[in-house]
């Protein structure tokens, strides 16, 4: 065989960081070695990778087809090792959106880690956009999102039902209606995420046509900051049932009820469909059904279709 698994391990690094210096860090080797590495890989293929622009790399089209096989293959051998090494799970990267990542994910992991202490596990917490792209990059083996994509080499299944939800704070003057049409919410401020969340897409998607113009006063990347800012009667804002139930228990903030508007949505699981589909992920995947299905059962979670 003419290549090794390390030039195939090198060759994924460098396409992730972009920079052959911060690859080399990351596999703890010199530069000149993951260089030489790279170089030899296309010598020995008469197959150039990359594009060199200064000292920037981007995957050409040869490269951007051998990324998926590579990750694949690293993936498998990465089981074998775990397989031989006495059956220990391989390390796993989870991707999850702000409210997943706060309200949910964190119970996963938690349980995950319980039953599988030895298992490595990490989680990175993005917006939706953000988690698709590191999807894409091999970033992460696993991503938990609140908006829909669709992208053919992403595989994507519904998961949980969740609600967005219109609040404000109990000083505001629509808190006493506790309802509002759409002519009244298109006079209100308004506290929303940022472009690019699963929530503003829903939000852009199911409440801005019936809206016309409005006043878009704060735009933040934290639901936590956007809590915040109502509770200080900024304005009104717009979240996921899911990130609310405390504040709505305490009485901190209202909700505001919108008849003229359907703001139900699912929440996905999503991985790449060309990636190998490890135990880990596997195991990784059936525990988030079990955990989140468990909780509802509860009404741990207070999602909107608990009794």
């Amino acid at each position: 065989m003419k290549l090794s698994l390390r030039q195939l391990e090198i060759f994924v690094a460098i396409a992730r960081e972009q920079n052959v210096s911060r690859a080399a860090e990351h596999l703890c080797m010199s530069q000149s070695a993951a260089s030489n590495a790279l170089v030899e890989l296309e010598r020995q293929f008469d197959c150039p990778l990359f594009d060199r622009i200064g000292k920037s790399l981007r995957l050409n089209s040869s490269g951007q087809g051998l990324l998926p096989l590579a990750g694949q293959l690293l993936d498998q051998a990465r089981e074998i090792e775990s397989y031989l090494g006495g059956g220990s799970l391989a390390p796993l990267t989870v991707g999850a959106t702000l409210t997943i990542g706060n309200y949910l994910a964190t119970l996963v992991i938690a349980e995950y880690m319980r039953q599988h202490p030895e298992a490595p596990v990490s989680l990175q917490v993005a917006n939706t956009q953000s988690i698709v792209e590191r999807l894409l990059r091999f970033d992460c083996d696993l991503g938990l999102i609140e908006g829909e994509v669709s992208h053919p080499d992403l595989r994507v299944e519904p998961w949980l039902e969740d609600e967005l939800v219109v609040f404000c704070s109990p000083a505001h003057a629509l808190a006493a209606a506790g309802r509002a049409d759409a002519g009244t919410l298109s006079r209100q401020a308004w506290i929303l995420r940022e472009p690019g969340s699963g929530t503003r897409r829903q939000f852009d998607r199911a409440i801005v046509p019936g809206l016309g113009q409005f006043n878009l006063r704060l735009e933040l990347e934290h639901t936590e900051a956007i809590k915040r800012a109502v509770e200080s009667n900024l304005g009104i804002g717009c979240l996921s049932r899911l990130a609310l139930r405390e504040a709505f228990r305490r009485g901190s903030l209202v909700e505001i009820a919108t008849p003229d508007f359907d703001l139900r949505r699912h929440f996905y699981v999503v991985r790449h469909a060309r990636r190998h589909e490890s135990r880990s992920l596997r195991v990784f995947r059936q525990m988030c059904d079990i955990v989140c299905g468990n909780a509802q059962r509860t009404a741990e979670l207070a999602l909107p279709f608990i009794p």
